[in-house]
């Protein structure tokens, strides 16, 4: 499949034709329907008393799959498509990295009843990823390291986009719009229309909106990729740690999930060698770490940020201010039992002032964020943070 990553780069997001090869189209749809009826029985016998007979199938304005859990045999096909050239090797070439590893495998479909449009937002959480600015000039000047997929089975034009504003912050004309009606156009934005078996891929820093989630047939493969050996460390960092869902694989396919956990495995034993330098105040060692985590010069300074949101995870677990702090992490469970309570204590007085730097006295809010008002700032980085003015804290803390 032909395509030039600059685009995505260009526009935030890149619309592919034919990404799901002709021959794979029908055999997919019957899989996707097979685990689609599997779920909308577990959902039937997980509701709740006052729920409809179909639980969360009649009432989620999007159904949503975690297939994952109930590929099998018969419809391994679906894994298949997800380390397909078209879709992971895509992704590992835009990402420009050695590997690219799947983060989320949702199937997402109508409703029941027409629910209308969502709200426009970007999925970015600065309380515990970054400061919007910092992720796009991260990717801007490095690669991407995290993207998302919408392949449909069936036409679908429910997607849209506000192009470049994976380069920006909020205009104050958006801003305006967002906070008088944020599930309308916005001035600008462009409705991705695909056939079955075409895809866009996008950065999910850009503005976007779900437009109409109505009792349309809609079946649509929504995938999360991460890199591996790019030029940066991801802010949508997890992976699937539990591999127990690959045994029905074919043991080619099996063997690319395993690759990816071997990556995760050194990539956290990286990790946890840069936390033992900062509560050894080893400053060379650190700065070797980071650049080996994050190769690209610019934008080492959001990997630092990153960090410190896992040794915020490890340390307290949850954030008071959101309920599902850190979703994007997984690394704090891998690491968390290398280290003893006292050196935990120690890594976060590391990482404390930095942390503290990343907030305002006065309340913030940006409009079209997954975030609600919070001391921690949106979208600008601190000027005054850098790798030199971070250590140089160490020596007091």
């Amino acid at each position: 499949m032909h395509f030039d990553p600059r685009q995505l780069f260009e526009d935030g997001f890149l619309v592919l034709r034919g990404v799901v090869p002709p021959d794979w189209l029908g055999p997919l749809r019957d899989s996707f329907e097979r685990m689609v009826e599997r779920q909308k029985g577990i959902w039937a016998k997980e509701r709740k008393p006052n729920d409809p007979p179909g639980g969360q199938w009649e009432l989620s304005h999007q159904p949503r799959l975690h297939f994952e859990s109930l590929v099998d045999e018969d419809t391994a096909n679906t894994m298949a498509f997800c380390l397909h050239d078209n879709t992971m090797g895509a992704s590992r070439r835009i990402m420009n990295a050695e590997a690219a590893g799947n983060t989320g495998f949702f199937f997402m479909c109508n409703p029941v009843e027409d629910r209308g449009p969502a709200a426009w937002h970007r999925d970015i959480h600065p309380i515990d990823q970054a400061p919007l600015r910092g992720l796009q000039d991260d990717l801007l000047h490095n690669a991407p390291g995290y993207l998302q997929w919408n392949i449909p089975l069936y036409d679908d034009n429910v997607l849209w986009v506000m192009p470049k504003s994976h380069r920006r912050g909020n205009t104050d004309e958006e801003n305006q719009c967002l906070e008088r009606n944020p599930r309308e156009p916005l001035p600008g934005g462009v409705q991705v229309e695909l056939n079955a078996g075409d895809g866009v891929v996008y950065t999910n820093t850009i503005l976007h909106w779900g437009s109409n989630y109505s009792a349309r047939t809609r079946r649509t493969i929504h995938l999360g990729y991460r890199s591996y050996g790019g030029p940066i460390f991801p802010y949508v960092n997890r992976t699937f740690r539990d591999l127990s869902f690959i045994e029905c694989l074919p043991a080619d396919q099996q063997a690319v999930f395993k690759d990816i956990r071997h990556r995760y495995g050194d990539e956290s034993d990286l990790i946890e060698s840069i936390f033992r330098a900062a509560i050894d105040r080893n400053e060379c060692a650190f700065r070797e770490g980071v650049d080996a985590l994050h190769p690209g010069k610019a934008g080492r300074i959001v990997c630092v940020v990153l960090l410190s949101k896992i040794v915020y995870k490890m340390k307290f677990g949850a954030h008071p201010v959101r309920r599902h702090y850190g979703s994007d992490i997984s690394h704090d469970e891998d690491l968390k039992p290398r280290f003893t309570d006292g050196e935990l204590d120690t890594l976060w007085r590391r990482f404390a002032p930095l942390d503290k730097q990343l907030q305002s006295e006065a309340m913030q809010y940006v409009p079209g964020f997954q975030s609600d008002p919070m001391h921690y700032y949106f979208e600008e980085m601190p000027s005054s943070l850098n790798m030199d003015t971070f250590m140089a804290g160490w020596r007091i803390n």
